[in-house]
């Protein structure tokens, strides 16, 4: 049946209030209006940050809502004025917009489009108000983007056409991958035969990684407590693997001492305040790196003294691994259907939306890699 320009009903996972399992409901979902885009939901991967904020970590995000914001999928209508993808297109939802007007999008040294809502939290879009509605009450969308539903709805500048043969491991191009991959490769910039450390050996680590040796760097040291993820980390490009929990000592002393007096970069990709301390004393005082690539919780702070940062470190942050959404996003996967790296690691389960609190479940445990909902 023919559902342009009429409202759809389909099934979503509702997050009716925090910390409590999500909801499976049926849910009407409204036509796009003028510069907005509907998409027929493919695949969704289910990253840490929709477990922070269901459980927020992430301040002032609103209830109820539907979560995710890394997924792929087929743009069934599109609203007024919509001009960069059409019915029928393969697209990758951006949590991060492109508007192209903003000192953001028109500078080359930020990507972070002042039209997000990742600062704000206010789900709901540019004219204030919601696309989905279910049993009557209007229901907030998480990062502009909304994809544990069959369908959503997101502004034009919160879309990315991608190739039409991509497969649905694409999703984590959408967030997690992108992340690790390009804090290490864009943020860091690290250099062929430099030292880095990686911390959390997640999703979003294992891809810091992959953007580490591809950029060539010499040795790779991954950092984490679940052993049994060292193998992969390896596999995929680290030289070596440690724990914290084997040493009677500071980790970073530890670093120190196996890199002659600390690595180049950083990163810390496990959303810890102590962690983030950690990867900074574990980097050579007179220019070491360090990038945060963890969510942290609202309430926390990070205190560094001056000292750790006036004899040459940097900290720095990075948001979507330095991507300019719009315009990155098809040329990463271009690169991944050239097999220039996978993304099949990333994957632990394909699951089907009723089990979405299970993946939850898997994912809190540490031990689990990213769960994919198929639509």
């Amino acid at each position: 049946m023919e559902t342009t320009g009429k409202v759809i009903k389909c099934r979503a996972a509702i997050a009716w209030e925090k910390n409590k399992p999500l909801c499976i409901e049926e849910i009407e979902v409204a036509p796009p209006k003028s510069h907005e885009v509907r998409i027929k939901i493919l695949a969704s991967g289910i990253c840490g940050t929709d477990s922070s904020a269901l459980s927020m970590v992430l301040c002032n995000v609103k209830f109820p809502m539907i979560l995710g914001h890394e997924a792929v999928g087929i743009v069934e209508s599109i609203g007024s004025g919509v001009t960069l993808v059409k019915p029928g297109d393969k697209v990758i939802p951006l949590f991060v917009p492109n508007c192209g007007v903003c000192r953001s999008c028109q500078s080359p040294n930020s990507n972070l489009c002042h039209k997000n809502d990742i600062s704000t939290n206010r789900g709901l879009m540019e004219d204030n108000t919601t696309r989905f509605t279910c049993k009557g009450k209007p229901i907030h969308n998480f990062f502009s983007t909304s994809t544990f539903t069959e369908y959503t709805v997101v502004s034009e500048i919160c879309v990315a056409k991608v190739d039409p043969k991509a497969p649905i491991e694409v999703c984590l191009i959408g967030c997690g991958f992108a992340t690790g991959y390009g804090a290490a490769i864009n943020t860091a910039k690290v250099t062929p035969g430099s030292t880095c450390a990686v911390f959390g050996l997640g999703g979003v680590g294992f891809s810091t990684i992959i953007g580490c040796k591809i950029s060539g760097a010499a040795r790779i040291i991954g950092i984490g407590s679940h052993k049994e993820k060292f193998p992969l980390a390896i596999e995929l490009g680290a030289t070596e693997c440690i724990s914290p929990k084997d040493y009677n000592k500071p980790i970073e002393e530890v670093i120190a001492e196996m890199t002659n007096g600390g690595v180049d970069y950083s990163f810390e990709c496990a959303g810890r305040i102590e962690t983030m301390k950690t990867a900074l004393e574990s980097t050579y005082p007179g220019s070491g790196v360090t990038v945060i690539l963890g969510v942290a919780s609202a309430t926390e702070r990070l205190s560094v003294h001056p000292n750790d940062l006036l004899s040459g470190r940097s900290l720095k942050g990075s948001i979507f691994g330095g991507w300019k959404s719009q315009k990155d996003v098809p040329k990463l996967v271009d690169d991944y259907m050239g097999k220039k790296f996978k993304l099949d690691f990333l994957v632990n389960q394909t699951i089907p939306l009723e089990k979405i609190n299970d993946a939850f479940q898997l994912m809190k445990s540490g031990v689990s890699g990213r769960n994919i909902v198929l639509f």
